[in-house]
């Protein structure tokens, strides 16, 4: 097979050698052939030991993703369509799968491209140069496959609209793919029902990775006062007014977002017991506090406050804060539900992050479960980036 070779220097590609997925610019010590950016390359080690392929981009640090770790693969609409339907094989064996994330990047093998399933609706997230190239053949290939199951697929939206394709040299790209459609979709999940806006929502629409976390938390919550702070489109908090509520306050800084969730509200006739305001969560908890104000159940479910290891120190910070205040709220026996969805804030430090804001709320945590990101965003080994979510309920008692 006639394709160019990206050639390790020697001591380096330990990332790959131990399962990962990325080779850096500065691990790589010549390219030998003809290439184009985005294309197929093999990758060497520096003694000419074949270790697999991925396509090239010289212009992102991150220069070459692994496609295959076998040599003379032969990526092609054949290739693709097996790494797409091993994906959906595995969505089938593990998850609900009405709604539910079909392809997570690299730890599905299809290393820059995201899809997610919104009923019949996808939604497509592309973020590398190589895979771009691809992308409607996966597209086709995931429209084929769920076909198979029964599933027709009546539009697909991208929403290939985040900053990291400049670092790529690409341009953001928004829009539908094929023919347009209602780009408000009606979802149920724990049998709470939402309506996305795949084409304005955050992200994709909608953050399938806490779907069992919601779950999770909805037997913790009938006949309680429940908080629900950072409520985005109201997720948690319609989990915990499905499950019985006395009442619920969901709060998050975005307009809009309140809007969208109001609309949910209404749309599963829980109006009347689950409330939301537009507020900074920061200013409003000690706010909360000074007025006597005391809950059963306060969920912590904050946007990524670092997303690179420069600010870890600063995200500690507001991890902290906001942990001290939920836990000054939430009455004696009460239970506090706080995660943390960067990839930066490793386990242990958000773990020793949460017991310090307990001595400094002066509570004791009983931990009632830990828990991560869907098993439709698998963790894959090896590949750290694929690990992000942390999802803690604690029982919160006071000191004695």
């Amino acid at each position: 097979m006639d394709r160019a070779a990206a050639v390790l220097k020697k001591g380096e590609g330990r990332t790959i050698k131990a399962g990962g997925a990325w080779v850096y610019d500065n691990e790589i010590d010549k390219i030998q052939g003809d290439f184009e950016d985005g294309d197929v390359v093999d990758v060497h080690d520096f003694d000419g030991y074949c270790m697999g392929c991925g396509y090239i981009n010289t212009k992102s640090k991150i220069t070459v993703r692994m496609l295959s770790r076998k040599r003379d693969t032969v990526i092609d609409n054949v290739f693709l369509e097996q790494r797409v339907r091993d994906a959906w094989e595995y969505r089938r064996q593990t998850i609900d799968t009405s709604s539910c994330r079909l392809i997570f990047g690299e730890a599905d093998f299809l290393p820059g491209i995201v899809i997610d399933k919104f009923a019949d609706v996808l939604v497509v997230e592309s973020l590398a140069l190589g895979i771009d190239r691809w992308k409607s053949v996966i597209v086709d290939a995931a429209k084929k496959v769920l076909e198979e199951d029964g599933i027709r697929i009546r539009g697909v939206y991208e929403r290939s609209d985040a900053k990291v394709r400049l670092q790529e040299g690409m341009e953001k790209s928004k829009g539908f793919i094929g023919e347009p459609f209602d780009t408000k979709v009606e979802i149920e999940e724990n049998g709470v029902k939402y309506l996305v806006d795949v084409a304005e929502g955050q992200k994709t629409g909608f953050f399938l990775d806490q779907k069992n976390n919601r779950a999770a938390i909805q037997r913790f919550c009938r006949g309680k006062k429940v908080l629900d702070c950072f409520t985005h489109t109201g997720s948690f908090a319609l989990n915990a007014g499905i499950a019985g509520a006395e009442s619920v306050l969901g709060v998050d800084a975005s307009a809009l977002a309140i809007v969208q969730a109001e609309e949910n509200a209404r749309l599963n006739h829980l109006e009347e017991k689950v409330k939301f305001q537009c507020a900074d969560v920061f200013e409003m908890l000690p706010k909360l506090e000074k007025r006597g104000e005391k809950f059963d159940v306060v969920i912590l479910d904050p946007p990524a406050f670092t997303k690179s290891r420069n600010s870890v120190k600063n995200a500690v910070k507001g991890y902290r804060e906001i942990n001290i205040r939920g836990m000054k709220l939430i009455r004696e026996g009460g239970f506090l539900a706080t995660c943390s969805c960067s990839h930066f804030m490793e386990q242990e430090l958000f773990a020793k992050t949460l017991r310090e804001a307990a001595a400094g709320a002066h509570r004791r945590l009983r931990q009632v479960e830990f828990r991560t990101q869907g098993p439709d965003h698998p963790i894959l080994w090896a590949a750290e980036q694929s690990y992000y979510l942390k999802f803690y309920i604690f029982q919160v008692c006071s000191e004695r």
